[in-house]
């Protein structure tokens, strides 16, 4: 059987590098190379998987920590690749070359990074026209090359394609409506297009296949739009030699790569996939700062197979088949030895996903963070909608998913650690085959079967709410069998039930977490293990219909806690279900309904929806009326209606009200 091990994706800490953060060493580089500065960056890898750009910051403590170089362009942007920084070039030029470590000695300050990324659009790729550039003017009858003295550029208007051989910068313009260009460069060459107002259709290939490069820019040039689309079909099957090896291939998108592609510049650019995916590399992709993008593919919209880092830009992204970002190498078990490949990394834009399977899919993790300016990112999926094998960590954005089948999911982990993520979904809302941990950050599930689901599911902090049909969290999944290796046994259909062959357990340290539940067999707060709370707030309703089945018992609320009143436990669930008890050592848990499972303290009281019940130390008005209050020691002996007049309160991420004194 083959069980996943935690990866933790130390190289994660790069993409830290494009924020306006530095060390305390600063040295020059030649403007000649493209690069204005370098610096030193260090960044941090907490036991809980988050990456912080100080030690202080991990709660957890620090498993490692790396110091990166991050090269400045002379045109203001920032790479952890010296590569990345375009060459200065007659017929190419710079608004700017000034460090972004100017005026904040040397010191990250997070707050910055919206100012960076507006100075960083406005420090665009301008083209001016200059004696001895290469350019390659498209037109319906035909390509005209000009100043090609090295003979880097070969054209052949029978079979509409021009095959650049050479590194260097190609400026490309005009409208076809049949033609392809080719890269097929040697595997150390890096290849600039300057798309300068670039219209390009091919009627039988991709208009743009690299073969072979080390890397391909398309730098849009300032106020350009650049438009780009493929046939539907393809009848080429490409033989050539790499590396010393025979090669064949189907270009099977709009822009299809065999290496490392990266978009920059202040252009627009449109792509339209009429045979398979819109953007497609089998490594390395990188876009950068691109103010508009719009994506549209019958199948994958933008696909790295090796990564996808995206960092700033708008972009409109439809996927009528597929998945809107995908990044898959790793998929084939055994194919990938570290964590470096399958992976997503998102710093900062805004986003516009619909995809007829996933939104975004990434094999080995995906990380949302705010490095270079706030992600805000919405999908809509007919599938999943943000979806990992692995890990997925939400550090920071707006994220709001609509998703028929699961909202969020992993085959391993999820960690938020910030943001504020919003999920509609037609299965579960988040799922983690292994742990669910909420660190920091606002969830707020509003539609879903089950809300929260996963082996171990943790709260250290944060604010989250969930409103389901079937259970609020449900830990299952570990199996029962204490000689079985548990990773992603799930037990049965659901995961649970009184005859369930897995376990899961719920632990709660921190944070502010309502939960609701309504149908005809439902539990608000299900563990086929135990339950552990001891501090932050938990908030418990069983809606109308969360009635459950008969097995009715007086058998006392003996399972780690004690019953006042003349409350009792029944076999079918209800407020607090679990198989081996819930104990409550601190922390505000007030749960209301007409039966349960599992209780810590409890009054037969009947409460009406609107009042506020509680003790003068912590209070919540209902959504739903009953007879039977649930609620911790540090409520109080007893429970009734309390006037809130005089309380404070705290706004949960649903927008209800928790009273306390």
């Amino acid at each position: 059987m083959y069980i996943k091990k935690p990866i933790y994706p130390l190289s994660v800490v790069s993409v830290a590098l494009m924020a306006a953060c530095s060390d305390n060493t600063t040295t020059s580089a030649s403007e000649d190379d493209g690069i204005a500065t370098t610096e030193e960056v260090t960044t941090y890898t907490c036991n809980d998987g988050s990456v912080a750009n100080s030690a202080d910051e991990c709660v957890s403590g620090v498993s490692d920590s790396t110091t990166t170089t991050v090269y400045v362009c002379s045109d203001g942007s920032q790479t952890a690749n010296a590569s990345d920084c375009a060459a200065t070039v007659a017929g190419k030029s710079s608004t700017s070359g000034k460090s972004a470590t100017s005026g904040n000695d040397n010191v990250y300050d997070p707050t910055s990074s919206q100012e960076v990324i507006e100075q960083v659009v406005a420090e665009a790729v301008t083209y001016q026209e200059a004696e001895g550039d290469l350019k390659l003017t498209f037109s319906e009858s035909g390509l005209t090359v000009e100043n090609d003295g090295n003979s880097c550029v070969t054209v052949d208007n029978e079979k509409k394609r021009a095959t650049i051989s050479c590194a260097g910068n190609y400026y490309l313009s005009g409208k076809s409506s049949d033609f392809q260009v080719v890269v097929a460069a040697s595997t150390d060459a890096l290849v600039y297009l300057y798309l300068n107002g670039l219209d390009l259709t091919s009627a039988s290939e991709a208009p743009f296949y690299v073969q072979s490069a080390e890397k391909v820019f398309f730098m849009l040039v300032d106020g350009s739009e650049n438009k780009l689309a493929d046939a539907s079909t393809r009848t080429t099957i490409w033989k050539y030699t790499k590396n010393g090896s025979a090669k064949e291939d189907t270009t099977s998108a709009t822009i299809y790569a065999k290496d490392d592609i990266t978009f920059k510049g202040n252009g627009k650019l449109t792509v339209t996939g009429n045979y398979n995916n819109g953007i497609h590399t089998t490594n390395d992709l990188r876009i950068k700062d691109v103010p508009t993008m719009n994506v549209t593919a019958k199948n994958n919209a933008i696909k790295g197979k090796g990564s996808v880092d995206i960092e700033g830009g708008i972009y409109t992204i439809k996927a009528t088949n597929g998945d809107g970002i995908k990044s898959d190498e790793g998929e084939d078990e055994g194919s990938v030895t570290d964590n470096t490949k399958g992976k997503i990394v998102i710093t900062g834009g805004e986003f516009s996903i619909t995809a007829g399977d996933d939104g975004i899919q990434a094999y080995n993790y995906l990380l949302l963070a705010d490095s270079v300016s706030t992600p805000k990112i919405t999908v809509k999926s007919s599938g999943k909608g943000i979806v990992s094998d692995n890990l997925i960590y939400i550090n920071a954005g707006i994220v709001n998913v609509t998703a028929s089948d699961d909202g969020i999911h992993s085959n391993m982990n999820v960690y938020f650690n910030g943001g504020e993520t919003t999920v509609s979904a037609g299965d579960d809302g988040v799922h983690a085959d292994s742990t669910l941990m909420i660190n920091n950050g606002i969830v707020n599930v509003t539609k879903a079967v089950e809300g929260f689901e996963g082996w171990y599911i943790i709260a250290k902090g944060g604010k989250t709410a969930v409103t389901t049909s079937d259970d609020g969290w449900n830990a299952a999944g570990g199996s029962a069998d204490g000689s079985t290796a548990s990773g992603s046994q799930w037990g049965g259909p659901g995961g649970g039930g009184a005859a369930s062959k897995s376990v899961g357990y719920i632990e709660i340290y921190g944070g502010y977490h309502y939960l609701y539940a309504a149908g005809g067999d439902v539990d608000v707060l299900d563990a086929n293990g135990s339950v552990k709370m001891s501090g932050g707030v938990v908030i418990l309703e069983l809606g109308s219909g969360g009635m459950g089945g008969g097995m009715s018992s007086n058998r006392p609320g003996s399972q780690g806690g004690s019953t006042s009143g003349s409350c009792s436990t029944n076999m079918s669930g209800g407020i607090i279900d679990t198989d081996s008890g819930i104990s409550v050592t601190g922390g505000v848990l007030l749960g209301f309904g007409s039966q349960t499972e599992s209780m810590v303290n409890c009054s037969s009281v009947s409460f009406t929806a609107g009042t506020a019940y509680g003790s003068n130390k912590a209070a919540f008005k209902p959504s739903v009326s009953g007879s039977m209050i649930v609620f911790s020691n540090d409520v109080g002996s007893s429970v009734s209606s309390v006037d809130v007049g005089s309380m404070s309160t705290v706004e949960l991420a649903n927008g209800m009200t928790y009273y306390y004194k």
